[in-house]
Order: structure tokens, then C-alpha cells, then sequence
């Protein structure tokens, strides 16, 4: 599962610490192999677990603390709206309902064409712009109502469609 290619992906990342504090490179090895298998698999987090010398419950730990890491595969785009208290406050569950809505999906749900994968997640850190969601972990979009969500998906799945 772990190629040698991404083993010395790793390396590079392990270098960056004291030998003796290697573990601090988990989060760089789960990002490398979210980069290209599209999420982190229980057997990713025994190799990693492995190579970084630590218990593999500590690198699940970790995956599952980061909203960041996908725990199973996800469609091209994965919105994340955030549904903590001043978000809620400002629209963010009526966001997240009319994206499950438009999508034709719940949340935590992938699109049938692959493309969607929608959830929700904690404080993003602009709650003055809420509600606001993460575009594939990258990508804030803030005051979004239901104009907006809807010309967001659009303008992804018009991109979509001239590939």
C-alpha cells in the first residue's frame, strides 16, 4: 500500500525533527498519503504507525481529531459547512440543509456522480462572515446563502462538464 516513492516522501518530512521526536511527522505522512490516495485507510495508519515508530491508535487519533483527513473516499469536492454556535446562529444549519437539498444527498453523503461530498464541521474562524463553508480543505467561502450555494455548485459542476 505505501509505495517507496511515498515512504521517501516521508523520509523528507521525518528529517525535519530530532530522530528521537520522528512522530512529529504524522500529520505531514497523513497529508502525503491523503494527496494521493484520496484519504487516510486504517491500513495507511498501520504503515504510517509503523514507519513513525508509534502506536497505531496515536495516528488514528490524530485522523480523527483533524477535520482535515478523510476517513473514506470523497468526491472531487468536498464542502465542509460549519455548524458551530455563531454559524448556526447566522444560517449555517438552513446552508448545510439546502446543500443536502441541491445535492440530493445527506450530510456525510457523496453525490451518485462522485463529485460532492458534503459535511459539516466546527469553527472555521469567520463567524463574522457567516455562514461560511471550506471548499476541499482550501478554499473559505464566506456569506453563503442560498444564492450563492447554489452558483457555487453550479460553477463546479458547469467546470466539470467542459473536462
Amino acid at each position: 500500500m505505501i509505495t517507496e516513492a511515498t515512504k521517501a516522501r516521508f523520509a523528507r518530512e521525518v528529517a525535519k525533527y530530532p530522530p528521537e521526536q520522528k512522530q512529529s511527522a504524522v500529520m505531514a505522512c497523513l497529508s502525503i498519503v491523503q494527496q494521493e490516495l484520496g484519504y487516510v485507510s486504517e491500513a495507511s495508519e498501520a504503515a504510517i504507525a509503523e514507519y513513525l515508530g508509534m502506536p497505531q491508535i496515536a495516528v488514528h487519533e490524530v485522523t480523527t481529531f483533524y477535520n482535515m483527513y478523510n476517513q473514506q473516499p470523497v468526491g472531487k469536492y468536498k464542502l465542509n459547512v460549519c455548524t458551530n454556535l455563531p454559524c448556526l446562529l447566522r444560517d449555517g444549519g438552513k446552508a448545510l440543509e439546502h446543500l443536502e437539498q441541491k445535492l440530493g444527498i445527506s450530510m456525510g453523503e457523496t453525490t451518485p456522480d462522485g463529485l460532492f461530498t458534503l459535511q459539516q464541521c466546527e469553527c472555521l474562524g469567520a463567524c463574522a462572515d457567516a455562514p461560511v463553508m471550506l471548499v476541499n480543505d482550501r478554499n473559505m467561502c464566506s456569506f453563503m446563502g442560498n444564492d450563492k450555494l447554489d452558483q457555487l455548485v453550479d460553477s463546479l459542476r458547469a467546470a466539470e462538464a467542459k473536462q
